[in-house]
C-alpha cells in the first residue's frame, strides 16, 4: 500500500483525488492539503460531491506530513519560487515528490540553482523529485523522445499541440488574453501579464538532453488569435476581432541552427473557426516521423493521469532531481475499485 498525500485541491488536484481514490487496494490517502482557508475541515467527499471519503482537508501541513507519506503530489503553482515552500518540507519529511508544476520538468532551463539545491537536497534524504503533466512531461517532449528511437538520424523536431480553453477559469483566460483587443494583447505580454504556455525551455532542454544536442539559444514567440465571430464561455466573451487565444512558439538553437520548434495555439471554441484540435509531431531524419492524434488529448486529464500513473513507479527511481526521461516509461495504471 503507498501512502500518498495531495497538496492542492483545485481542478488538477481533484482529478488527481479520484484518480488516488479509484485504487484503495493500492493507494491510501493520507492526507489533503489546501492553501484555502474556506476548505479547512471538509471532506474530500464533500469537496468532490461524487464519493465517500472521511480525510479532511487542512491548512496544515505538518499535520500531513507527520503521517509521513511515501509520495507528496503538488498540485498548485507553475514556478520554480511558488513551489518551493511546499517542495522543500515534503522532501524533509522523507516523501517523494510528484508536481504539476511546468517549469519543475526541467529547472535548469530557468534557475539551475534552484535545480541543483533541491537535488542535492533530495539526494540527501533519499527521495525523488519529478515534474509530471501533460506537457511539458509528456506530449511536446517524452513522447517526442520516444519516437526518435526508431530514427537513425534525427537533424530537427517539429511539434505542435493544437487545444481548446474553453474548460478553463478566469485565471487560464487571463494568463492567454482572451477576451483582449489585439491592443491590450500586445501590451500584456510586454508587462508580462499574458504568458502564453508556460514550459517551453523546459520542454527544448528536455528534448535535446536526451539527444545530446547542445541549444545555446531558446527564443518564444506569442502571437495574439483574432477571432471573426462571437465565442463565449461561462468566464469569458469574446467579440469579433478580439483576441480568443495565444498562438506561442518556441524555437531552440544550436550554433545557429534550428533544431527544435514548438508551436502551441491555445484558443476558446477553435471549432467556431473551423480549427481542429490535435497533438503534432514531426521528426526530420532518417527516416523522418510524422505523428497525428486527433482531437487533443485533453490536458486536464492528461496531466493528472499522468501524475497519477508515476506513483507506483517513483518509489523505485533513485534519489534526486529527476526527469520523466530519467524514469522508466509510464504506463496505464488499472483502478482496483
Amino acid at each position: 500500500m503507498i501512502k500518498v498525500a495531495v497538496w492542492g485541491t483545485g481542478m488538477m488536484g481533484q482529478g488527481l483525488l479520484r484518480f488516488i481514490l479509484d485504487r484503495p487496494r493500492d493507494v491510501e490517502l493520507v492526507g489533503a492539503i489546501v492553501t484555502n482557508p474556506a476548505k479547512e475541515g471538509k471532506t474530500v467527499g464533500e469537496l468532490l460531491g461524487d464519493c465517500e471519503c472521511g480525510v479532511r482537508m487542512t491548512t496544515d501541513a505538518a499535520a500531513v506530513l507527520a503521517r509521513k507519506p511515501d509520495v507528496v503530489c503538488i498540485c498548485t503553482q507553475s514556478n520554480l519560487d511558488e513551489i518551493s515552500d511546499q517542495v522543500e518540507p515534503s522532501v524533509r519529511a522523507g516523501a517523494n515528490v510528484l508536481c504539476i508544476a511546468e517549469t519543475l520538468a526541467y529547472p535548469w532551463a530557468s534557475d539551475p540553482a534552484w535545480a541543483e539545491r533541491f537535488d542535492a537536497l533530495a539526494r540527501e534524504h533519499g527521495v525523488t523529485i519529478l515534474g509530471t503533466g501533460i506537457n511539458p512531461g509528456f506530449v511536446l517532449d517524452a513522447l517526442i523522445v520516444a519516437w526518435t528511437s526508431v530514427c537513425l538520424r534525427v537533424d530537427r523536431v517539429e511539434a505542435r499541440r493544437v487545444n481548446d480553453l474553453s474548460p478553463f477559469g478566469p485565471t487560464v483566460m487571463a494568463s492567454q488574453g482572451v477576451g483582449t483587443t489585439v491592443d491590450e494583447f500586445e501590451q500584456g505580454v510586454a508587462d508580462g501579464t499574458i504568458v502564453g504556455h508556460i514550459g517551453f525551455p523546459e520542454s527544448i532542454h528536455l528534448i535535446a538532453r536526451a539527444l545530446g544536442w547542445a541549444i545555446d539559444e531558446v527564443v518564444e514567440v506569442r502571437e495574439p488569435i483574432v477571432s471573426s465571430v462571437v465565442r463565449e464561455t461561462p468566464h469569458v466573451r469574446v467579440e469579433p476581432g478580439h483576441v480568443a487565444g495565444c498562438t506561442h512558439i518556441g524555437r531552440g538553437y544550436s550554433a545557429g541552427e534550428l533544431k527544435i520548434e514548438l508551436v502551441h495555439p491555445q484558443q476558446i471554441h477553435p471549432h467556431l473557426e473551423g480549427v481542429e484540435t490535435g497533438d503534432f509531431i514531426r521528426i526530420v531524419g532518417d527516416p523522418s516521423v510524422d505523428m497525428q492524434n486527433a482531437p487533443e488529448v485533453p490536458g486536464g486529464k492528461g496531466t493528472y493521469a499522468s501524475t497519477g500513473n508515476y506513483i507506483p513507479l517513483i518509489g523505485a527511481a533513485p534519489p534526486g532531481l529527476l526527469t520523466v526521461v530519467d524514469m522508466p516509461l509510464p504506463r496505464f495504471w488499472e483502478p482496483t475499485r
